[in-house]
């Protein structure tokens, strides 16, 4: 198993696990072309790690984000997703520590990442880590119509 920096090469594959993605939670998959626009497109600060046996195995998405507690950046993690034919090897937790490292190196302060809570497994996997629930706070997401319509308003 190597954990790395994804490469534009890895597009591909990357996407056929995206599209594994979908499916396993259920959502809206975009056509093939669409998925590797996006890849290629993304956003500069945004980072993905891979993780690669014979092939790519697993992911995690994330960006640098600014404040947070005591006026100090942090990770955002976007997605962690590990292929259904490969859990429960610790790949996600291998994953995990390569980006506490890299938190760590960089001088960064935190991780944080959403988690959805009708799935046991992944709580108890995030659990697992040391990380702290914070029940306190509630995820919205702006999207849509909605989003193109507080956006007309500016």
């Amino acid at each position: 198993m190597d954990i790395r920096f994804f490469e534009l090469g890895d597009a591909e594959e990357l996407a056929s696990l995206f599209e594994e993605m979908q499916t396993y939670y259920g959502v809206f998959c975009p056509p093939r072309e669409t998925i590797l626009a996006g890849l290629l497109g993304r956003p500069p600060e945004t980072e993905i790690l891979v993780v690669t046996t014979d092939r790519i195995v697993a992911f995690a998405a994330f960006a640098a984000i600014y404040p947070g507690p005591g006026l100090k950046p942090g990770f955002f993690l976007k997605e962690l997703y590990v292929s259904a034919s490969e859990r429960g090897r610790d790949i996600g937790t291998a994953l995990m520590k390569r980006i506490a490292a890299l938190a760590v190196e960089r001088g960064l302060g935190r991780i944080d990442w959403t988690a959805a809570r009708a799935n046991d497994r992944l709580l108890r996997f995030y659990d697992g880590l040391g990380a702290d629930r914070k029940e306190d706070r509630i995820f919205y997401r702006l999207e849509g119509e909605n989003l193109v319509a507080l956006a007309e308003q500016a």
